[in-house]
């Protein structure tokens, strides 16, 4: 019984976390690059304040890796959101039973439950400000509350942001 309880968490953990995939340029040493900011329109696909929770995680993982948020930098980071919403069609069943020796009596239905979630896909990009060329991407995909609060929002983007620059530089 012990077994299935941790194997059940990891399906639940399995299920709700985000994917994410990079690509980068094999050709290029990411030593060099020692300093980043955004581009001013960065942010397409995410109202403001979103905006401003991914941009600060995107800064804070950044500066961890010793790099510097600064005005000319090396590189830019341009961020781009795109949303679908989907549905989740979930029942509970119910069941009622009785059985005799010949004879059987059953009863069972199901009860919906609708929760609605929004498929996000978030793309980092690091684009080289001398020749403006990509040089890294990042994309997870992952599910966000439609009616998340502003600390589960942060949360969310802690998270995602988290896996998606521990990718960067590629080794």
């Amino acid at each position: 019984m012990r077994y299935y309880k941790y194997f059940l968490l990891l399906i639940l953990i399995g299920c709700s976390s985000s994917k994410v995939v990079y690509d980068y340029d094999s050709q290029i040493d990411f030593s060099q690059y020692k300093t980043f900011n955004f581009f001013e329109d960065a942010g397409k696909g995410l109202n403001e304040l979103d905006v401003k929770r991914v941009s600060h995680e995107v800064t804070i993982a950044l500066e961890a890796k010793g790099m510097q948020l600064i005005e000319n930098p090396d590189m830019y980071i341009n961020i781009l959101s795109e949303e679908r919403e989907s549905v989740n069609r979930n029942t509970i069943g119910v069941g009622l039973g009785s059985g005799g020796r010949n004879v059987g009596f059953g009863i069972s239905g199901g009860i919906p439950i609708e929760s609605r979630k929004i498929n996000q896909q978030l793309t980092i990009d690091f684009v080289e400000s001398k020749d403006n060329q990509l040089i890294w991407q990042g994309i997870a995909t992952s599910e966000v509350r439609e009616k998340a609060t502003p600390e589960q929002k942060k949360l969310h983007f802690q998270k995602v942001i988290g896996k998606l620059i521990n990718n960067y530089p590629p080794k």
